[in-house]
């Protein structure tokens, strides 16, 4: 179960989080499959801490040896048994930190896999309500929260939890009245800690949620720094994130506050349960029933309870930290999972027959009451090409998107051979106008649309779009490292990378979104025959950034405010001298001579 967080702008919901009984149940789900690792690691973990406790007992001995006026060859052997402690102790202590690390460690990167796995599942309409900010604070700041907490507060909680619970349990032993002496700081110790984990959860809950908000606006300042120059508005995009900044600052020096108070009463606790113990020694001393010894052992003993009882109150502030930032994380591996049809056969197309596309009175709208698209019927017949034309905001990359299945039309229905687009598996292959190249060897990301693709098939693939002769001549061919950090591409070598993907994936239904826009005049007449080629045999949808495409296609579909208001072949739309011819004279007009006709 999951609870929606308020929107960090009027116009954003961000991503969910889940809620603390959800986080703890995903924390055992996750810990769940290591349970033997976990029995393990522990109880080193506990085996070291009850070694340890050795220490306390043989210095008690040695003050007794000393104050009794012993030989000194009485010291010899407690000397040797603390050398002894302290060896066994050390090992250990580092075999079980291992194991509780290694734990965690699991844990974290099973949780990293479900998160990645989600997110990329997402519906892009989801994603963009919630903006871009929201999720890179969770991939980022979160994950390093969390990160940071199972390689550091975890092994550490562990052990100070059981420091805490075995001296406790050897104070007992040398005397129950020590124990009740130790005891008189736990009631300021709880309460701190209830004041702390009370004011802390919320308080860093709103920090991770107003620092998603400041990197939403720096995203939305800096992408679009062109258009906010343009219109001269640098001043209330200034003033945005200055008040994003302020407020997140405002909420980390509250936090910062908060701790400082929390150090205070724990200093007040540590004196005095201390000056219980030394008074209570004191008097057990006097009457007979202690030894100095012991009572040096019990004092020993509670000044060794600082260490673990701070640490693991001082970790809480990590902890609640990590909870918030796991919250988060949670809330997105929560999110439902698009629908899947369930039928198998469903998923191909037989013998590698093409599809048709039919819609339905679509309509969209990203923002309710304001449709993008309204009452689309449209059908695209198994292998032919139909091109989307209209003037930017018509709606021609929203209809592209809804028949890729990105998006889910508000109203009607669309159908690719039978199923939804949704469900239609690798039915649709989209390629858009922004190519991202990942960071590896060139074969491997072209891999991504087919994983076990010879070297034969990619070759082929990459000659298709005419690509192979460049790619051989990279440093090392098809495994040259390409994208950041590697070989870089230019925009039409990253769209022939593109459309060879396309050609690997072999979707008997195609979506082209200006997936050659991107090219200068130079390269759009290859990238152009590249598309032809890739596309031969399917069923396309092409969104035409130049009318050029649109001649080449079987028919052509004018869009304007969202609405299909011609259609047809592109002589056909030319001899009715309508919308489409006026586009295609003024495209006619302003292109530049090499420009593919």
């Amino acid at each position: 179960m999951t609870t929606q967080t308020g929107p960090a702008a009027p116009d954003r919901t961000l991503l969910p989080t889940a809620t603390p009984a959800r986080t703890r149940a995903a924390v055992r789900e996750l810990l769940r499959p290591h349970r033997g690792l976990a029995v393990a690691g522990f109880g080193m973990v506990a085996l070291a801490t009850a070694v340890g406790l050795c220490t306390q007992p043989l210095l008690g001995h040695i003050v007794d040896v000393v104050t009794e006026k012993r030989p000194a060859g009485a010291l010899t052997l407690p000397v040797v048994a603390l050398a002894g402690v302290a060896v066994v102790q050390g090992a250990t202590t580092a075999l079980g930190m291992f194991l509780v690390s290694r734990l965690g460690e699991t844990a974290l990167a099973r949780l990293r896999e479900l998160f990645v796995e989600r997110a990329l599942s997402l519906p892009l309409e989801r994603l963009e309500s919630a903006g871009s900010g929201d999720l890179n604070a969770r991939v980022t700041r979160d994950v390093s929260r969390v990160a940071e907490a199972v390689r550091g507060a975890l092994p550490e909680l562990a052990r100070s939890g059981l420091s805490i619970v075995l001296t406790l349990g050897a104070l007992a032993l040398l005397d129950w009245r020590f124990l009740l002496a130790a005891l008189v700081a736990v009631p300021v110790q709880a309460h701190t800690a209830r004041w702390y984990v009370r004011h802390a959860v919320p308080l860093y809950a709103k920090e991770r949620i107003a620092t998603g908000a400041q990197q939403q606006q720096l995203l939305d300042s800096i992408g679009g720094a062109r258009t906010v120059r343009a219109y001269r508005l640098q001043d209330g995009h200034t003033r945005r994130v200055t008040e994003r900044s302020r407020a997140a600052v405002e909420l980390t020096m509250s936090g910062v506050r908060l701790v400082l108070r929390f150090y205070s009463r724990l200093h007040i606790a540590e004196f005095a349960g201390l000056t219980a113990v030394l008074v209570t020694g004191f008097l057990l001393v006097r009457s007979g029933s202690a030894s100095v010894g012991t009572a040096t052992a019990a004092a020993l003993y509670f000044h060794s309870l600082f260490g673990p009882v701070n640490t693991a109150l001082v970790l809480l502030d990590d902890a609640q930290s990590a909870t918030a930032a796991l919250a988060r994380l949670v809330g997105v591996v929560d999110e439902p999972a698009p629908a899947a049809s369930g039928r198998e056969d469903d998923r191909t197309a037989p013998g590698g027959a093409a599809l048709s596309v039919t819609l339905t009175g679509v309509s969209h709208a990203y923002v309710p009451g304001r449709p993008v698209l309204h009452d689309i019927d449209l059908e695209v017949r198994p292998k032919e090409r139909v091109a989307l034309v209209g003037t930017s905001g018509a709606g021609k990359t929203t209809l592209a998107k809804l028949v890729a299945g990105l998006h889910h039309p508000v109203t009607g229905t669309v159908d690719i051979g039978g199923t939804a687009p949704d469900e239609s598996g690798r039915l649709v292959g989209l390629v858009t106008q922004e190519v991202h190249v990942f960071a590896g060897p060139l074969a491997e990301d072209l891999r991504l649309a087919r994983p076990d693709a010879s070297v034969e098939e990619l070759r082929e693939a990459l000659d298709t779009v005419g690509a192979l002769g460049w790619a051989d001549a990279l440093p090392e061919g098809l495994d040259t490292v390409v994208g950041d950090g590697g070989h870089r591409l230019t925009a039409d070598r990253a769209q022939q990378v593109a459309l060879a993907r396309l050609l690997l994936a072999d979707p008997p239904v195609a979506v082209l979104d200006e997936a050659t826009a991107e090219a200068g005049s130079s390269g759009a007449r290859l990238l152009d025959e590249a598309a032809e080629r890739a596309l031969r045999g399917r069923t396309a949808l092409v969104v035409a950034h130049r009318l050029s495409q649109a001649a080449a296609a079987d028919r052509v579909v004018v869009l304007s405010d969202g609405r299909i208001v011609e259609t047809g072949t592109h002589a056909e739309l030319l001899a009715a001298d309508g919308a489409y011819a006026s586009l295609w004279h003024t495209w006619s007009g302003s292109r530049s001579p090499d420009e593919p006709h």
